[in-house]
């Protein structure tokens, strides 16, 4: 059940009237989440359900799903006809001019643009002024519990070490002779993310070069390169607990499969690491000194850093992105390029750091996970200083 004085306070707080949720066959799942909503109940007709910063919940279902949001406290209405639903909706909504909705300003954070340009606009409508509920989002939906803090570290634990024995594989099987491609080898981790009692929704990335010179690469059955001596293997692996509420544990590593690391590969790598724990330093500095840090600006160090060393145009994604119960969570992203994320980073909350530099030849990235907590940021698993080699 969602705690609707805590929401309340939080409305208070932030000088808001209030916060409209809307669906309409499951296409907000946030709204959802948030409010402890079946995701597998039948939802085909629109629902509304308003919790004011002070007062009694209120909620618009239609007649013949008038169950949706019984789970929910406060006064029901009931509509049939699209003219019943425009009188009540004033209803609802009643003594609030300020509404947190799902939306973002041109779409700017796509994770929270969920409510469709009509439904706006028929709130603005009504004399109502709409801002972004991403704020209150990142703190109902995005912080993590105590438990789910253990999960993702028990998690990574298994992560951390299904990765170091997919590198062991791949070399043995180079040592041996023996053929192995990028796509044998990610059906092998998401077996033992299986055994392990790990789930993912998509499978890991493996990639040799020139494959790891795109950042979202996917092997295929058909088509997938062999992993050979002198390859660069790149393994960008996430999961989480198979159980309800489990959040992601999300990380990057590169090997080498071969004895000593080629210089052209170590030199990459080591901007990239200068990148990626510039932004880890800036984070925990920000935090430690109690100083607000919007994503975009976590996003303007690593990038900084990667255009001083020279290879800006071949960093062509977002620092990181937040994690949480789906692997691209709805917490603020480290992101100042493919948006600008002014989303503070909120306490309890968890991203990525994971610069990369994409060649036509080769790319390298190098991923951690950082949670921040009330007093201190960490870095919630191993961290990668140089490339592996896999034959040493």
């Amino acid at each position: 059940m969602p705690d609707i004085k805590a929401i309340q306070s939080a409305l208070r707080a932030a000088k808001l009237d209030g916060w409209l949720f809307c669906d309409h066959h499951h296409r907000d799942p946030i709204a959802g989440n948030i409010l402890d909503l079946d995701a597998n109940a039948m939802v085909t007709r629109r629902w509304f359900y308003f919790i004011p910063a002070k007062g009694e919940a209120r909620k618009l279902v239609h007649k013949i799903e008038q169950g949706t949001l019984d789970t929910l406290e406060g006064r029901k209405f009931l509509y049939a006809g699209w003219e019943e639903l425009h009188k009540l909706l004033p209803k609802l909504l009643s003594g609030c001019k300020t509404i947190a909705m799902q939306y973002s300003p041109e779409n700017n954070i796509p994770y929270i643009g969920l409510v469709d340009a009509g439904t706006i606009e028929l709130i603005r409508k009504l004399k109502k002024k709409v801002v972004s509920s991403a704020d209150l989002v990142q703190k109902f939906e995005a912080s993590w519990s105590e438990e789910q803090f253990q999960g993702h570290r028990q998690a990574g634990k298994i992560v951390d070490r299904i990765t170091r024995e997919a590198f062991q594989r791949a070399a043995k099987f180079v040592r041996e002779g023996k053929p192995l491609t990028e796509f044998e080898l990610q059906q092998w981790i998401v077996e033992q993310f299986r055994a392990s009692g790990l789930t993912t929704a998509e499978p890991p990335i493996v990639a040799v070069q020139p494959n790891n010179g795109s950042p979202h690469y996917e092997p295929r059955a058909e088509g997938s390169r062999p992993i050979r001596a002198g390859d660069l293997l790149l393994l960008d692996i996430w999961a989480k607990l198979n159980r309800p509420g489990s959040v992601y544990y999300d990380i990057t590593w590169v090997g080498y499969l071969g004895e000593r690391v080629p210089d052209s590969y170590a030199k990459i790598f080591r901007i990239v690491k200068s990148a990626r724990n510039a932004a880890i330093e800036f984070v925990k500095d920000a935090v430690a000194k109690k100083r607000a840090v919007h994503g975009w600006e976590v996003d303007r160090v690593t990038r900084e850093a990667i255009r001083k060393a020279g290879y800006g145009k071949y960093f062509v994604h977002r620092t990181g992105h937040s994690i949480g119960q789906e692997v691209h969570g709805n917490g603020a992203n480290m992101d100042g390029l493919e948006t600008r994320d002014d989303r503070k980073i909120a306490p309890h909350t968890c991203f990525s750091v994971e610069p990369g530099i994409y060649l036509p030849e080769f790319g390298v990235r190098s991923e951690v996970n950082v949670y921040v907590g009330e007093n201190e940021a960490r870095v919630t698993g191993a961290i990668q200083e140089e490339i592996l080699p896999l034959l040493a």
